[in-house]
C-alpha cells in the first residue's frame, strides 16, 4: 500500500526537471546563435512532425533552397548565396527546432511515467501539466515569430522575437523553481519577510533585462555604438528618438541599446545592495547568503560579457556566451528568490 502514497518530495522528479532546464538553456543558446548567424528564416515551413528530418538527397535540398529563395531575406540580403552556404544557415535553424522537439519528448514521456507511478508530489502535478502546455505555446510562438520574416521583412519582428524568448525564459524559471520544490519538499513555514517580496521583484527585473536584450538582438543594435561607457562619445545617443513611441521602444537601435544598458546598470546596483544586505542580515540563513553570493558572481560575469561583446562588435562566440550568461543569471536569481522564501 505504501507504494501508492505520494511523497511530498521526489529526487527523481527533481533530476528530471533539472535535465529539462539544461535542455532549455541549450535551446536558448542555440536560438541566440541562430539569430546571430541570420539563420532563423532558412526553414520557411512549420512541420512539427515531418520537419524533424532534414532534407534527404540532392532533390530535397534543392527544394528547400528554392523555397528560401522566394522570401525577402534571400532576395535583398543573401542574393547569390550558394547551396552550400544555404546549408550552413539551415543547420542552425534545424538544430534549434530539433532541440525544441527533444525538449517536448524529454518532458512529456517522463511526465506520463511519473504520473503512472505516482511519483510526482500531488501539489506539483497540475504545475507540471501547465509546464507542458506552456512548452507547446512556446512552439507556436516560435513559428509566429518566423512567419513575420517570410513576406515583407528580411528578419523576424523584434517584438515577436522578444515574446518568443520571454516565453522560453518563463518556462525555464518555472521548471527550475518546480525542480527545487520537488527536491526540497513543501516548506514547513514560508517566509513573510521583506526579502521574499524583494527577491521576486529582483527576479522580475532580471527577466525584464533579458527581454531588453532580446530587442537588442532583434534590431541588431549590438553592432552600433560599440564604445563604452559613452555611446559614440555621448552620454545620450543623438538619434535616440524613433518615429513614434513604439518605434523608440522596440525598433530604434540607439534607444533599444540605451535601454538595455540602463537596465544592466540597475540590475548591477541592485545586486550590490542585495549582496551587502544579505551579508549583514540576521534573518537569512547560510543557504540564502550563499545564494546571494552566487547571484553576485553571475551578475559580475554577465556585465563583463556584455561590455566585451559590445566593444568587440558581437563576435559569434561571445554573443553566444552573453546569451548563455543571461540564462545562468536568471537561474541564479530564481535560486535566490526560491531560497529566501523558505527561511
Amino acid at each position: 500500500m505504501t507504494s501508492f502514497l505520494r511523497s511530498d518530495r521526489s529526487t527523481a522528479v527533481a533530476v528530471w526537471l533539472g535535465i529539462v532546464a539544461l535542455f532549455i538553456l541549450a535551446m536558448v543558446v542555440v536560438g541566440g546563435a541562430t539569430r546571430l548567424t541570420g539563420s532563423g528564416l532558412s526553414i520557411t515551413e512549420w512541420k512539427p512532425i515531418m520537419g524533424a528530418l532534414p532534407p534527404m538527397g540532392d532533390a530535397a535540398w534543392a527544394e528547400a533552397f528554392h523555397k528560401y529563395q522566394q522570401i525577402p531575406q534571400y532576395k535583398l540580403v543573401n542574393a547569390g548565396m550558394t547551396l552550400d552556404e544555404f546549408k550552413g544557415i539551415f543547420w542552425w535553424e534545424w538544430g534549434h527546432r530539433l532541440l525544441g522537439r527533444l525538449i517536448g519528448l524529454i518532458f512529456a514521456v517522463p511526465l506520463v511515467v511519473f504520473l503512472i507511478r505516482r511519483q510526482i508530489p500531488r501539489r506539483l502535478i497540475w504545475r507540471c501539466v501547465g509546464l507542458l502546455l506552456l512548452g507547446g505555446l512556446q512552439g507556436l510562438a516560435g513559428w509566429w515569430m518566423v512567419a513575420s520574416g517570410l513576406s515583407e521583412r528580411v528578419s523576424v519582428a523584434p517584438e515577436r522575437l522578444t515574446l518568443h524568448l520571454g516565453l522560453a525564459l518563463i518556462l525555464f524559471v518555472a521548471v527550475v523553481w518546480t525542480a527545487l520544490d520537488a527536491f526540497a519538499g513543501k516548506p514547513r513555514q514560508a517566509s513573510v519577510t521583506r526579502w521574499r517580496i524583494g527577491a521576486l521583484i529582483f527576479l522580475g527585473a532580471v527577466f525584464l533585462q533579458c527581454l531588453l536584450g532580446a530587442l537588442v538582438a532583434g534590431t541588431d543594435a549590438g553592432f552600433v555604438y560599440n564604445d563604452w561607457p559613452l555611446m559614440n562619445g555621448h552620454v545620450w545617443p543623438q538619434d535616440y528618438a524613433g518615429a513614434g513611441v513604439w518605434q523608440t521602444l522596440a525598433h530604434n537601435q540607439a534607444s533599444v541599446q540605451l535601454h538595455h544598458r540602463l537596465g544592466a546598470y540597475a540590475v548591477a546596483l541592485a545586486t550590490v545592495f542585495i549582496v551587502a544586505m544579505a551579508g549583514r542580515s540576521r534573518t537569512l540563513g547560510p543557504e540564502s547568503k550563499q545564494a546571494a553570493w552566487i547571484l553576485g558572481g553571475a551578475v559580475a560575469l554577465q556585465v563583463l560579457l556584455g561590455i566585451s561583446a559590445l566593444m568587440m562588435v558581437v563576435p559569434l562566440w561571445l554573443g553566444i556566451l552573453h546569451q548563455a550568461g543571461a540564462v545562468v543569471l536568471l537561474a541564479a536569481a530564481t535560486l535566490f528568490a526560491w531560497r529566501v522564501r523558505r527561511l
